[in-house]
């Protein structure tokens, strides 16, 4: 620290860095103290002087690479490798991983079952170690993008997969025999266009008044009718989609919007209640007036938390019931 003098006699202010230094994943942050003081203060009809001190901090965070850290476990975009991960970021590598792989996921890279790369070419694509890659795989297959095969590799989930199947469709036959062999016939009743209601714009996140997709049909096992959807859908994303297609794709429509449309459902949210059929749906489902149902309120989810698809179900619980697993 320094005391100066101006040709008035006055006291001048100077000014002492101080640096401090503080590590976190592998990114050092400085954070610089100036130290101000106003060294004297000088009375032209005094001679008494007063020494005051304030010590301001201003936090001026600077990121710059720790030298200790290894080149393998840092972003390829950072030393000149050829994928892609963001160049300016305080995530763990892994999620950054995990990140780009579902970009490349939405992009289409790798279809529906086909196998992605080994975790050892990848730890090469993005430059990173392989307990990096693994752990960005582990939370792809928790979140059901991804299945392992032992022996095979990692393959892209498909709604055609049986484990898929049941995220989105868990009603179950009280018979559990009739469950691998019952045929379902799709009767549909109802596939038109429409604007869409305001409710159901701010639902699906478009405008009020955009076109939307409206389907009703009744799904029959054994011949006999159990479950009644209200299906609305974007119509944009689904241009082509008809009566006819719905009716004669004999596998789940979550099948169909994936292979035809390239809308992959990803996730789902549900509320179920109990109610009673109306007269309207009593006559479709072929019950009494008042028969209890179980309805199911669903808005699934493509990648980027966009929602494509509100469904509401009611299902006959005569025969069928709803099952969930946890864990």
């Amino acid at each position: 620290m320094q005391k100066s003098m101006n040709s008035a006699g006055i006291g001048m202010m100077s000014w002492s860095p101080r640096k401090c230094c503080n590590e976190k994943n592998g990114v050092s942050m400085r954070k610089v103290a100036f130290v101000m003081i106003d060294s004297v203060s000088f009375n032209q009809h005094s001679l008494q002087s007063r020494r005051r001190a304030k010590q301001f901090l201003f936090p001026m965070d600077i990121p710059f690479r720790n030298r200790h850290v290894k080149q393998k476990d840092l972003p390829a975009s950072s030393h000149g490798g050829a994928s892609a991960l963001p160049a300016a970021t305080l995530n763990p590598l892994y999620q950054q991983v995990r990140q780009s792989l579902r970009d490349s996921l939405q992009a289409g890279e790798w279809k529906p079952l086909e196998v992605i790369p080994s975790e050892v070419m990848l730890a090469r694509r993005y430059n990173v170690s392989l307990g990096t890659v693994r752990k960005a795989i582990d939370e792809l297959v928790a979140e059901g993008l991804l299945v392992r095969r032992q022996g095979k590799g990692t393959f892209v989930a498909s709604h055609g997969e049986q484990q898929m199947r049941h995220r989105f469709l868990r009603l179950q036959s009280d018979q559990p025999d009739v469950i691998a062999t019952r045929q379902t016939q799709r009767n549909i009743v109802e596939c038109r266009r429409l604007r869409a209601p305001a409710e159901l714009a701010r639902a699906l996140h478009l405008n009020s008044g955009d076109t939307l997709l409206y389907v009703r049909r009744v799904l029959s096992f054994a011949g006999i009718p159990t479950v009644l959807e209200d299906i609305w859908l974007p119509a944009l994303p689904f241009r082509g989609l008809t009566a006819e297609k719905l009716r004669d794709y004999t596998d789940s429509t979550y099948v169909l919007f994936e292979k035809e449309f390239g809308v992959r459902m990803v996730r789902a949210e549900e509320k179920l209640r109990a109610t009673l059929s109306d007269a309207d749906q009593a006559e479709l489902l072929q019950c009494e007036v008042g028969t209890p149902l179980l309805q199911i309120e669903r808005i699934s989810y493509t990648f980027n938390d966009q929602p494509v698809e509100i469904r509401r179900v009611l299902n006959r619980t005569d025969r069928h019931h709803y099952r969930n697993t946890l864990g």
